[in-house]
């Protein structure tokens, strides 16, 4: 169910789901939604901007030991060809977890807050160019600066081609991002980090998105991207409309203490129990799992239904998917099992019982 825990078992038939609150199964155990996970640059060894049909299949065998059964492939910002031939070699109907579309991060980004995006690949916002990557492959979200000259035809092409906006890498003032919610733009991709600092006569676009009712607030709660009290802060200005997001690369969901791995053109180091990094100590994505990401939430005061929440139902409504991020009869059986300590105990796949079952 949508938000509240039902006693009883979970009946699965022929990859959906039947019935709940069934007066069987063992105790000790809760059944939530697959996790659907909107920004994922890479997992398992895999980089999506460079990876192929063989690569997705590993990297979304590993995904689904995590509980994800729905994600984004996101694509930092490359030069146009790379970006395109990625998007063109995505293979929507790959094994394992179902690949809801792109999520295209730039290269419509704010040269003054790029994070780790090569600053050589930014490019001032062009339709002609949107077009381009928009017909290369199933683009479903594209983060953006809103501030950026020209951004707002940008968000007008994506909002007519049905792709989900979202603002980041920003420099916006409260009033800029306040005008790019009103155009359309539906979310914030991980608030406060690669945007501009809120501050007591200048809240910027993080202040406009935690005070705007409808916004989704994307966050990585990794224990490095935001401080705990932030988390807390984010929560409770906008719970209920909060995303939890990995924004993993190809060290996430290794199991590796260490070593050089590749996130888009950009190489960088990963250290056991430290974020990972470009050389000069930008922060580079996250080797964060959801489920972590999931317990992480929960472990700082958040209801467990809630935490699951910005996991399933918030990031599924982001994109307007219907058929993903909930249990209810005649839905699609993406189904993960937890015991009393939230480790995963098995993963359903469209019902499909075989795809993970761990002791």
């Amino acid at each position: 169910m949508r938000g509240e825990i039902v006693p009883g078992d979970v009946d699965v038939e022929d990859g959906r789901i039947v019935a709940l609150g069934l007066a069987r199964g063992p105790r000790g155990r809760v059944a939530i939604p697959g996790f659907v996970d909107l920004q994922v640059n890479g997992y398992g060894g895999v980089d999506f901007l460079s990876a192929s049909s063989d690569d997705y299949c590993r990297a979304g065998e590993a995904l689904l030991l995590a509980g994800v059964t729905a994600y984004q492939p996101t694509f930092i910002t490359s030069a146009e060809e790379t970006t395109i031939e990625a998007l063109r070699a995505m293979p929507m109907a790959a094994q394992g977890p179902r690949i809801l579309g792109a999520h295209v991060e730039g290269p419509f980004l704010s040269p003054d807050r790029p994070g780790t995006h090569p600053l050589a690949h930014l490019r001032a916002p062009d339709v002609a160019l949107l077009d381009r990557l928009l017909d290369a492959g199933v683009v479903t979200q594209m983060t953006l600066a809103p501030e950026l000259p020209g951004a707002d035809g940008l968000v007008e092409r994506l909002r007519e081609r049905g792709v989900a906006v979202a603002a980041g890498h920003s420099n916006a003032t409260a009033e800029e991002a306040n005008h790019a919610f009103d155009l359309g733009v539906g979310g914030v991709t991980h608030v406060f980090n690669a945007m501009r600092p809120f501050r007591s006569r200048d809240p910027g676009i993080a202040g406009a998105a935690l005070t705007r009712a409808g916004v989704v607030i994307c966050m990585v709660v990794d224990g490095h991207h935001l401080a705990d009290e932030t988390v807390r802060l984010v929560w409770s200005c906008a719970a209920g409309r909060v995303a939890l997001v990995t924004d993993a690369m190809a060290a996430a969901g290794t199991g590796s203490n260490g070593g050089t791995y590749q996130l888009g053109d950009v190489e960088v180091a990963v250290e056991d129990g430290a974020a990972p990094m470009r050389e000069d100590g930008t922060l580079a994505g996250s080797v964060l799992t959801m489920i972590e990401a999931v317990r992480n939430l929960h472990a700082l005061g958040v209801p467990f239904e809630q935490a699951v929440g910005a996991a399933t139902e918030v990031p599924a409504r982001f994109l307007a998917r219907g058929d993903v991020g909930f249990l209810e009869p005649g839905a699609l059986a993406d189904v993960v099992v937890l015991d009393d300590r939230l480790e995963i105990q098995t993963v359903l796949c469209s019902g499909r019982t075989d795809v993970v079952a761990r002791d």
